[in-house]
């Protein structure tokens, strides 16, 4: 872990974060600032910088995160009606915590709107 990594530190508990799932791969909290009525982080507890930083044995981190996002959204009630699950990469991609995750969005009555994510200071 990361001792500076706004992730790590929620994962060791020295951030407040609002948990809706955590095993010994994963955590899945709301974000602190939603773009959507559901809006999820689904974050592994191994550090790892971004997508770019992947190595052949986080293949089954990866596989975990997209089939957990499939199961959260099922049990958040959003699997009928759609959602989104999305990794922003590096700095020019939308990221602003360098700690791999994925975002999980739904909940939307219609047709979602465009996705702005609000950009934080990462070393927050």
């Amino acid at each position: 872990m990361d001792e500076q990594c706004r992730f790590c530190q929620i994962i060791r508990g020295e951030r407040n974060a609002d948990f809706v799932y955590e095993d010994d791969t994963l955590v899945i909290f709301k974000d602190a600032y939603p773009a959507a009525p559901v809006h999820l982080l689904i974050v592994p507890r191994k550090h790892i910088r971004s997508v770019n930083d992947l190595q052949e044995e986080d293949q089954s981190i990866i596989g975990k995160m997209v089939f957990k996002a499939r199961d959260i959204a099922r049990s958040q009630g959003i699997a009928d009606s759609g959602y989104k699950i999305h990794i922003n990469t590096e700095r020019g991609g939308g990221q602003v915590i360098f700690h791999l995750h994925m975002h999980l969005f739904g909940g939307w009555k219609d047709k979602p709107p465009h996705i702005k994510l609000m950009t934080v200071n990462s070393d927050q």
